[in-house]
């Protein structure tokens, strides 16, 4: 019946189409694994309660923000999770009883399983023989394969010709669907297809029409909607990048409904199939449907209930720590320092925290500080001569300026070409066999060499990043002296150096591992997935520059004659840093100290077999691993990030963090007007939280938030994503490998904690002044702190006032 029937004219109502922007803002980006960058899943949703979020995700998609019971009370057990912690967290969640009888509740309502919200594709598979293919599966399955085949352009897998690449998403896909005879195969359901081509060839009449015939109620039609992208979240994550992209260069994009017709446009065909194959299992299932709409509150109301215990021992464990750290700061004495022999910036990233300290343990004169990685350049790199570009800059903003190498080198640039070819060819699907067929012996002895780390793999740009001169420009006009002196002297205001060492490290970072798809993930996050090392060179230049000094002047800057600042990267897989420019070596010496404590430290943590092995040994095992391409743990990345503290140094430096604080130098006296800490809080803050909820989320909720096994990864389009095999949805996150380590989780979720040493007026005034702060605060995604600058005393913002912490 319904495959043959005429459509009428339908459109969406004002509030249905509000309805569904709404539902398509829920989902956060994904940035491509060349560029990958950390990013909170749950962005689009912070101006809802975290718990209330935690609640709904639950009841829609069995997604889990918070661990098992069990988790927690392990945690209790080992004393992570202490009695005053607890009795806090208890009181924040206005419960009055005892900790004891908390704990058996929490004990015997463990097991407690939480029913959730089906999609119509989910209630068929109810009654589906089990010899069958369930819907679910399937319409994930090829809503993903195609859109993998749409983003890659791959012909003769789509009809799409060159006449019409423009054809959108949902008509591409209705083009695709109509002829494709498998899917009826696949789900053994002969005539499958006809329904396909008699779906509207317009996305909003499709959505019009679904809405109308399956009676989506408006009261719940946004949810609805939200449950239908998770069903498909990694490829709307995607969509949800490009039009993050497209919201940058000022373009629409509307993508993400176009998607979201597709999928809508399956629970139609469902729903009419059934209709007309099964009249008395239509009627249970439209029954059930119908009932499912009706009870939505009060399913949200229970597992909200349900939850409760887990998310008073989750804010138990977030107390814990910071009662522990409010502790450690309190202990501190502010200390007047000399003109240091050695200075060194590093990023706020938390692996800078063990460096930094191990290099400062070296000598009473070093001083390090912490900056974003990018170092406050807003570029993106684009190689001489050629057309490839790429930003070099938090994923929030967009780059105003880019830069390039001031001369030309024909050799230079065919090595990187021919580099480009080797690993482009490389990283695709077709590589394992062709490329090893086609080369033969030649492309045997490259294998051999990765086997037993006689070479070293390298991005084919990155390989040759060059040492000598780099070029400013605005669109196509180079940046005049005034103009750099402008951009550095807003980068040494929020630097807050006072004087200058005779040197001054500019550390950036970037890890090195080999075969591992997730790179970028480990390089710097600020740098927008690369490594620091050109933002480290760039700002290097402009600092020793003589005009931009003396530009500087004319600003009340002054930086001595002697003062030379040199680039160098932190390599956080290997501990070494690599300096650019030749350093005396007495410096070297420090650094080469600070790399062996660190690499000592964490294998002491990690491998405590090798404890006892010498520095040397130490520092060819970690090259090793870093150069072994069968290695699937390299690092352990910002695992266990917990606090961003923006603070002097003087405040953290007596006691280790552990590397699981993001360090941030701040001084709220040169601050009068706290302009400074309002960009602080309003960007670094940002990605912070970014970095700590997608690593949350990847431990909480893997199968939808994480990319799962990584041995098991193919790369999709070159760069979009992962599969985690040959199909299911795309894969985003972290892979499993970076999170655990067979026997544990790596990663503690916990909210992160902000501790800033400011005045508690000024906070609370930009908290209530920027959206994307007071979100995150006041519901719960992050927590606040101030630290009083003369007691060291910690006092924690909650529901709008003050509170010390004990």
């Amino acid at each position: 019946m319904h495959a043959k029937q005429h459509h009428v004219e339908s459109s969406l109502t004002s509030t249905q189409d509000g309805q569904l922007l709404q539902a398509e803002s829920n989902i956060a980006p994904t940035w491509p694994l060349d560029q990958l960058i950390a990013v909170n899943p749950f962005w689009g949703m912070r101006h809802q309660a975290f718990g209330l979020v935690s609640a709904k995700l639950s009841a829609l998609a069995k997604v889990n923000m918070l661990m098992s019971s069990h988790w927690y009370l392990d945690l209790w057990q080992l004393g992570e999770i202490s009695e005053s912690g607890l009795l806090a967290a208890l009181a924040l969640h206005k419960q009055e009883e005892s900790p004891e009888s908390f704990l058996n509740e929490l004990r015997r309502s463990s097991q407690l399983e939480k029913s959730h919200w089906h999609t119509l594709a989910e209630l068929n598979d109810r009654y589906r023989s089990r010899h069958k293919m369930l819907w679910q599966d399937e319409i994930t399955h090829q809503i993903s394969q195609f859109c993998a085949a749409h983003y890659q352009r791959v012909q003769p897998v789509l009809q799409q010709t060159q006449q019409d690449n423009n054809l959108g998403l949902y008509q591409h896909w209705l083009q695709t669907v109509s002829a494709d005879r498998g899917i009826a195969i696949v789900m053994g359901e002969a005539d499958l297809r006809r329904y396909f081509n008699a779906l509207p060839q317009n996305p909003e009449q499709l959505l019009a029409v679904a809405i109308n015939e399956l009676q989506i109620n408006e009261d719940i039609l946004t949810d609805y909607v939200h449950l239908l992208l998770l069903d498909i979240n990694g490829w709307a994550s995607w969509v949800a990048y490009e039009k993050w992209q497209a919201d940058l260069e000022g373009k629409s994009h509307n993508e993400m409904r176009e998607l979201l017709t597709i999928r809508m446009a399956w629970e139609l065909v469902v729903w009419r199939y059934t209709q007309d194959k099964d009249a008395n299992l239509f009627a249970q299932i439209k029954h059930v449907w119908n009932l499912q709409q009706q009870q939505l509150v009060s399913l949200y109301q229970d597992h909200a209930k349900k939850l409760e215990p887990r998310l008073i021992m989750q804010t138990a464990l977030e107390l814990s720590y910071q009662q522990s750290l409010a502790k450690a700061l309190a202990s501190t004495t502010d200390s007047a320092s000399e003109v240091p022999e050695l200075q060194a910036v590093f990023c706020i990233d938390v692996r800078s925290e063990p460096i930094r300290r191990a290099l400062e343990a070296q000598h009473k004169d070093i001083e390090t500080l912490g900056y974003a990685g990018f170092f406050g350049l807003p570029i993106q790199y684009q190689p001489k001569d050629s057309s490839y570009c790429r930003p070099h800059l938090p994923g929030l903003l967009k780059a105003p300026f880019t830069v390039t190498e001031s001369d030309s080198s024909t050799t230079l640039s065919a090595k990187r070409a021919q580099k480009a070819k080797w690993h482009h060819w490389s990283h695709s699907a077709a590589a394992s066999f062709s490329m090893v067929e086609s080369f033969g012996v030649s492309y045997f002895y490259k294998l051999l060499a990765r086997t037993f780390s006689l070479s070293q793999p390298v991005h084919p740009v990155d390989s040759n990043l060059a040492n000598g001169q780099w070029q400013l420009y605005d669109a196509e006009r180079p940046l005049t002296t005034v103009e750099k002196a402008e951009l550095v002297a807003g980068i040494l205001s929020s630097l807050g150096l006072k004087q200058f060492a005779k040197t001054v490290l500019l550390v950036g970072h970037g890890a090195q591992t080999t075969n591992n798809l997730h790179e970028a993930g480990l390089h710097c996050g600020a740098c927008g997935g690369q490594s620091g090392e050109l933002n480290a060179k760039v700002l290097a230049q402009l600092l020793n520059d003589v005009e931009v000094r003396n530009a500087l002047k004319e600003k009340n800057i002054e930086i001595p004659k002697q003062t030379q600042f040199i680039a160098a990267l932190h390599n956080t897989t290997t501990e070494e840093i690599k300096v650019f420019t030749e350093l005396d070596p007495t410096s070297m010496a420090w650094i080469s100290a600070a790399s062996a404590q660190v690499r000592r430290e964490r294998v002491k943590a990690h491998n405590p077999q090798l404890a006892n092995d010498t520095d040397k040994t130490l520092a060819a095992h970690f090259n090793a691993q870093a150069s072994d391409w069968s290695q699937v743990r390299p690092e352990w990345g910002l695992a266990n990030n917990a606090a961003f503290i923006v603070a002097p140094r003087s405040t953290t430096k007596r006691f280790t963090l552990e590397g699981r604080a993001f360090l941030h130098n701040y001084d709220a006296a040169q601050d009068t007007t706290f302009t400074l800490l309002e960009a602080i809080l309003t960007a670094p803050m940002i990605v912070t939280n970014w970095i700590n909820m997608q690593y949350n989320a990847s431990v909480t909720e893997p199968l939808k938030y994480g990319s799962g096994n990584k041995v098991l990864h193919n790369v999709v389009g070159g760069h979009i994503g992962v599969f985690e095999g040959n199909g299911g949805d795309l894969r985003i996150g972290l892979p499993k490998q970076s999170l655990h380590d067979g026997e544990k989780w790596m990663h503690t979720p916990q909210r992160l904690s902000v501790f800033i040493q400011a005045p508690t007026q000024a906070i609370e005034h930009i908290i209530k002044k920027h959206e994307s702060v007071s979100s995150l605060v006041n519901n719960q995604w992050l927590y606040m702190l101030a630290i009083d600058a003369e007691t060291k005393l910690i006092s924690r913002y909650q529901h709008g006032q003050w509170v010390e912490v004990s």
